[in-house]
């Protein structure tokens, strides 16, 4: 059953001055879908009619929210006007550059009809369904000259893949900055419960939200009955990790108006529910020119970003950005490149954007640019470091037995005791040459915990002479999902994430972490530092950077985590060192 919207404005033309620029603004277009529901969208463009590519946006935070790029200037963090749901671009700049600014509302949220049902399904229509009929929709409008591209970072990127996946004839080629592709992993890293798509759902922690009304509903809620949710709550609320969270205990007892997060919450192990729109999954079927674009200091993303840029048939792009991971909102830092690439595939112009190498990455500590063909740029093989005694970090592992190399613990207290947060670190001798490294690799814990479940977060720092650090990359697990698919290798763990195993307290286990990909030179007189701990800071010199709602859901109770890293137990490190 489709529900309608009764205050869908009426469609109106006006032309407002920005600046330099007149715009001529086409304000709640009605976009008609295959089922007769209809979407709203707003058009910008210069003055005159003549016919011009469109870039088009699509995403449920808000087709008005995008508005505030024509009145405020890009925000970078730690701005407290950094809003994380203004991500269709800069609208002035796009009618600028000759393009039509479309920005629309996905069904069941904003302005448009119909309802949303869960996170990634529009009242059971695919988004890249809808997305399909959008873009042939504009592409036959007076104002368009038939050329379509894509435009947004973050959720606007993802649904870009949607989109391509569909093949809409119109739809000429695709620029992805800061895209999230696999759905699980954009919630759950490593199976830890990551917050900060709570505050896109919701509007919290510096994002306004989705803008939804009565009109999104809960699949929980519409496929089960009263009887089984209210078992798999408690279920739920089984975790102490979940239970010792206020508003993961607030969302469980009162899911309206929190559908979107009450689904995640409850759905916290890969599979179907996440794979059905899974872009990682549709990756296959694009064929048209596709580049991707991601900044480092947010693993789980580049990881992401690869495997897309991987997975993708025809022409297409990496550009692997310089850290910090927040860029501005709207991402105006993107959009140099961006045009670049649109004047090349919907104007025809000869910018010579196309003899350049496939793939730029920007290695941090260095700060040089490496291109190539594929991700590494270089040929890299896995190097271990050792974890030893002494916090020391070497390329030679321990010697001794657990009888004289004596494991270390530490202690996590529940976030409703303390804010500090309980950890090891080890470190490399200072670097008397470069060492760079590109890719992903693997660490291999051996530990005990006196709780049947834990998490394990690593961090790793280049940490300059003078003690200044930098985060080069991240590892997270789930200490219950330790499973490892068959398609690890060495030094390239993958973890299925369908099922836990409960860990038996003081049982000594080998957790084997996936660290995500990285690229950086560690230079003479730097150490590699890493920290392994069950919680994040609040706030450090990396999570500053951050929204307050970017980090990962603490552990609920006081667990002590042991670290053997001994003849018999060789913890250690396995990094992408290039050859």
């Amino acid at each position: 059953m489709t529900a309608s919207y009764p205050g869908f404005p009426a469609e109106s033309v006006s032309t407002i001055t920005t600046g330099a620029t007149d715009i001529h603004v086409r304000k709640n277009l009605r976009v008609p879908m295959r089922d007769g529901v209809n979407l709203a969208a707003d058009a910008y463009h210069k003055p005159d009619d003549a016919p011009r590519p469109a870039l088009i946006a699509l995403s449920p935070y808000g087709k008005e929210l995008q508005a505030y790029s024509l009145k405020m200037p890009g925000q970078y963090r730690p701005s407290v006007t950094w809003d994380g749901c203004i991500e269709a671009g800069d609208i002035a700049r796009v009618v600028e550059e000759d393009y039509v600014h479309v920005i629309g509302d996905l069904r069941g949220s904003g302005y448009s009809e119909g309802t949303h049902s869960g996170n990634y399904n529009a009242g059971g229509v695919p988004l890249g369904e809808d997305a399909y009929d959008f873009i042939q929709w504009v592409a036959e409008q007076p104002w368009c000259d038939g050329n379509v591209g894509m435009i947004g970072t973050s959720y606007f990127g993802s649904m870009s893949v949607l989109a391509a996946a569909e093949n809409p004839p119109a739809l000429k080629a695709i620029f992805v900055n800061g895209g999230h592709y696999d759905f699980y992993e954009t919630t759950y890293h490593g199976g830890v419960m990551w917050l900060m798509p709570r505050a896109a759902r919701e509007g919290r922690g510096g994002d306004s939200g989705w803008a939804f009304t009565d009109r999104v509903t809960s699949r929980v809620l519409d496929e089960h009955t009263p009887e089984e949710v209210q078992k798999m709550v408690e279920e739920r609320l089984r975790d102490p990790d979940v239970a010792g969270w206020p508003n993961m205990f607030h969302t469980l007892m009162y899911p309206k108006h929190h559908e979107a997060w009450f689904d995640i919450v409850l759905n916290d192990l890969d599979g179907e529910w996440y794979q059905e729109r899974n872009p990682n999954e549709l990756a296959h079927q694009i064929e048209i020119p596709s580049y991707f674009q991601i900044a480092q200091g947010r693993g789980w993303t580049m990881d992401g970003t690869i495997e897309m840029f991987d997975k993708v048939s025809g022409v297409k792009k990496l550009d692997i950005l310089a850290y910090p991971p927040m860029n501005s909102r709207p991402f105006v830092d993107a959009h140099d490149e961006m045009f670049r690439w649109y004047d090349y595939w919907l104007k025809g112009v000869d910018n010579g954007v196309m003899e350049e190498p496939a793939v730029t990455v920007h290695v941090e500590g260095s700060h040089h640019t490496e291109t190539g063909d594929s991700f590494p740029t270089k040929d890299t093989e896995h190097r271990p470091l050792y974890l030893r005694p002494r916090h020391i970090l070497s390329d030679r592992p321990e010697p001794l037995s657990a009888d004289y190399a004596e494991p270390e613990a530490f202690t996590q207290l529940p976030m409703t005791l303390t804010n500090d947060t309980a950890k090891l670190s080890w470190a490399t001798p200072a670097f008397t040459e470069p060492a760079e490294m590109q890719g992903v690799g693997a660490a291999h814990i051996f530990a005990a915990i006196d709780q049947d479940d834990t998490n394990f977060i690593l961090r790793f720092f280049d940490q300059g002479p003078t003690g200044q650090r930098q985060l080069i990359t991240t590892g997270y697990l789930k200490a219950s999902q330790n499973e490892l698919s068959p398609e690890s290798t060495e030094g390239n763990p993958v973890h299925p994430h369908t099922s836990k195993t409960p860990v038996t307290p003081g049982e000594i286990n080998e957790y084997v972490i996936r660290v995500y990909p990285f690229a950086a030179t560690f230079m003479p007189g730097h150490k590699l530092v890493v920290e392994l701990s069950n919680n994040e800071p609040m706030a450090d010199e990396h999570n500053a950077l951050l929204p307050p709602d970017a980090f990962h859901l603490p552990i609920g109770r006081r667990t002590t985590t042991t670290v053997y890293r001994d003849a018999e137990h060789p913890s250690r490190l396995l990094l992408p060192y290039v050859k």
